[in-house]
This record gives structure tokens, C-alpha cells and sequence, in this order.
């Protein structure tokens, strides 16, 4: 079977950002089908190409993936019309390969949302199976942000998401809420697999060589956010814990932001007006390296907006990267992953918008390492029983490949 694979923001395990479509790939690739990966150039991600563009784009193999790379560039930090003029541009070029090339099924996974757009072309004019994957529930977010206003433009979106919904033969939901949110735009539960983003086990191992910026001492806490530096992220809470534990005086606990984004200027900003030098930015790291920053790490922080559609409605890559690497989880909003750290006591649930909730969390983390430890163990045990990569590529693919009986 030959997959043609739409994924605009496509990284391999080089690159800073994450590598769930790389996984899936590579699990077709060892069950013996052909992959055609086609993305465009995402900041903080890395292709495998290397060749210069030629006419707009290059196409290569890379650890079996037959990758195409439009000679478009995004980055989290461009502003609203530009990523959208990105958006529709990478929908166009893709719509062209929707038609020419030759295979079996065609997988698109969001986001953005026109992701969809190819498969609604090859379902209706080449009559070819159509599997889309749902990350975010689009326009649902974007409305409940604020980040969209405009009627005409969420209206665009929702008849974009309809269509997309409504061509698939199968579809993919990376969270419960988001099965939900496609069930409620009449879309069957049979045609609807919930495969969450998973733990890669094997990058976070015992292997790696640990790591801690120079600002952050040897016995220090270190309190680790991974991830993107956006609206989405909330990450003003963060600042917020940390101005409080300074009035309190513990500079033994030191939060770490890593990554990239359009608000880290503004929060490099805040940090230094404020003077919470108990905070420290620090650039995008690769798989590898990340790895070796979580085995010095003592708590992940998974932290977003407080949003209600956010508590079910999302799948981070960031917690499961913790877990994945045995390191207990500070949450500050509700949902299905506050649940789950509950029950499964391998963290902290904090209520969102409450600075003294989350900075006293992180002194009971610093006053019980042992009992932090214990979190952590536990923490993999859920990556390993129900979140390993591996089993769940297997149940991706085995989804996958249904669409063509």
C-alpha cells in the first residue's frame, strides 16, 4: 500500500518540535508499505533534506520516508495573515499532489485546519480513500482564544472543518474531547479512533547524558516547561509562581522554559523588569538533547491557557515526554490530563489562575525528593502500560490500513 501523508509541520527526531507523524511513518515503512511525507519548512523542525529547493520544493528519501518539502517557511512567531497566507499556500500545492501522484490512501493530519484540504479533493474527484487525524478541534479553539473574531472567517473554518469531517472514510482524534467535538458535527463513532500522542520510550532512556543550564545549581529544583511560547501556553502562570516563590525566598527552585515561540520576547521582558532571575529561557533543544535535560529535571510543567476547550480538547506532546522520561508533572488546568495525574499520582493538578497553588506544589516537590521520585516511577508506569509509542503507532496503523478494505 502506498500512503500519501500531508503533515504541514513535519519534523524527524533532529529537529526541536514533535515527531509523532515521523513514528507513524516509520511504522507504515516497517510493515512493509510505501510513504510519501509531504511538509513544508517549520522552524525549530528538521526534514532530512538538505539538497537546495529546485522550482519551490525538494524531495528525498530519509530513514525510509519519501519525504517532499515545499519551499515554505513557518514559524510560530509570524503574525495571524502570514501563517494563514502559509496555510493556504501549502493547501494549494498540495491539492496539485492530491492529483498527481500515484497512491492508495491519503492521510492528512491538522494542524492547520486546510490539512483537510487535499483529502476532500481526492475523495470527491479521484475517489480515493481519505484518513484525517485532529490534533485541535478548529475553529473551536481559535474562537474560544479570542485569536479569531471575524464571523466570515470562523464561518469559513467551520464549513472547512464540516467538509473535512464529512469526507473522510475514518478519522483520528488525539483526545477524548476532540472524538467528542467530531461526534457532535454528526460524524459516527464507528468511523472515529481515539490514538493519543505517545511516549517515546527508546529516545527517553537511561542512556542519555544529563544536562542542566549554568544557571541552575546542582541540589536547585529544576522545574522544566517544554514547548512552545505562544498564547496557547499560558506561560505568564509560570512568572507569575515564580514571583511568589521569590517573595517567599526560595532561589532554590528554578523554572525553566525551553523552546521557542511569539511571546518569549515578552517574557524574557517580564523576567528581567521583574527581576526573577529564578527564571531562565533557553533555545530549542533536539530529542536527544531534550532527553538529556529531562534526566536532570525534577518536574515537567504542563501549562496552557485557562480555556475551557483546552481541558479536553488538547494532547500535548510535552506530557508525555515527561512521563516518558519518569519525571513528575506540575498541571495547572483541568481536563483529562489533570485526571489522570490524580489518579494515577504521578504529579500535581493545581487550579488554573492561582500563582500560590502552583508555587506551593513546587515547595512540596523541593521539601520530598523521595516522594518526588516516586511520582516520577509512577509517571512511567502509565507511559510504559498505556502511552508507549510503539503500541499505539500499531493501533494507528492498523486504522490506517482499514481505510482500504
Amino acid at each position: 500500500m502506498k500512503v500519501l501523508y500531508f503533515h504541514q509541520h513535519f519534523s524527524t527526531p533532529k529537529g526541536s518540535v514533535g515527531i509523532r507523524s515521523y513514528e507513524m511513518a516509520r511504522c507504515l515503512v516497517a510493515r512493509g508499505h510505501q510513504v510519501t511525507m509531504v511538509c513544508g519548512s517549520y522552524g525549530g523542525g528538521e526534514t532530512g533534506l538538505s539538497m537546495p529547493f529546485a522550482q519551490g520544493g525538494r524531495r528525498g528519501l530519509v530513514d525510509g520516508i519519501e519525504i517532499i518539502e515545499f519551499d515554505l517557511a513557518y514559524s510560530n512567531s509570524d503574525g495571524l495573515f502570514k501563517r494563514a497566507l502559509t496555510f493556504l499556500r501549502f493547501a494549494l500545492h498540495s491539492i496539485g499532489l492530491a492529483f498527481t501522484e500515484q497512491y492508495d490512501v491519503l492521510f492528512a493530519t491538522t494542524t492547520p485546519l486546510t490539512a483537510g484540504i487535499p483529502g476532500i479533493f481526492a475523495r470527491w474527484l479521484r475517489g480515493k480513500p481519505f484518513v484525517f487525524e485532529v490534533r485541535d478541534l478548529w475553529p473551536e479553539l481559535p474562537r474560544a482564544m479570542g485569536v479569531i473574531r471575524n464571523p466570515l472567517v470562523l464561518g469559513a473554518m467551520s464549513m472547512l472543518e464540516w467538509a473535512s469531517y464529512r469526507s473522510a472514510h475514518r478519522l483520528i482524534g488525539l483526545s477524548p474531547g476532540i472524538v467528542e467535538g467530531i461526534e457532535r458535527l454528526g460524524v459516527s463513532s464507528e468511523r472515529i479512533a481515539l490514538v493519543p500522542n505517545g511516549c517515546d520510550l527508546g529516545i527517553f532512556s537511561d542512556e542519555v547524558e544529563p544536562w542542566r543550564p549554568t544557571q541552575v545549581g546542582v541540589t536547585d529544583l529544576l522545574a522544566v516547561f517544554a514547548g512552545t511560547h505562544g498564547i496557547a501556553n499560558g506561560l505568564d502562570a509560570v512568572l507569575d509562581a515564580a514571583a511568589q516563590l521569590k517573595r517567599r525566598g526560595r532561589n532554590d527552585i528554578k523554572l525553566l522554559l525551553i523552546g521557542q515561540g511569539k511571546l518569549k520576547p515578552g517574557l524574557q521582558a517580564r523576567a528581567d523588569r521583574e527581576r526573577l532571575d529564578n527564571v531562565v529561557f533557553h533555545e530549542p533543544v533536539n530529542k536527544t538533547r531534550l532527553a538529556g535535560l529531562m534526566a536532570a529535571s525534577d518536574v515537567g510543567l504542563q501549562c496552557l491557557a485557562n480555556v475551557p476547550a483546552f481541558y479536553y480538547g488538547t494532547s500535548p506532546n510535552k506530557f508525555f515526554d515527561y512521563i516518558a522520561a519518569g519525571v513528575p508533572v506540575l498541571n495547572n488546568y483541568p481536563g483529562w490530563l489533570a485526571e489522570m495525574i490524580s489518579q494515577h499520582r504521578c504529579g500535581f493538578a493545581v487550579p488554573p489562575d492561582n500563582p500560590a497553588a502552583f508555587a506551593d506544589a513546587l515547595e512540596q516537590a523541593a521539601a520530598d525528593r523521595v516522594a518526588l521520585k516516586t511520582m516520577g516511577k509512577r509517571g512511567y508506569a502509565l507511559a510504559k502500560m498505556e502511552f508507549d509509542r510503539a503500541l499505539l503507532a500499531d493501533r494507528w496503523a492498523d486504522w490506517v490500513e482499514g481505510a482500504k478494505k
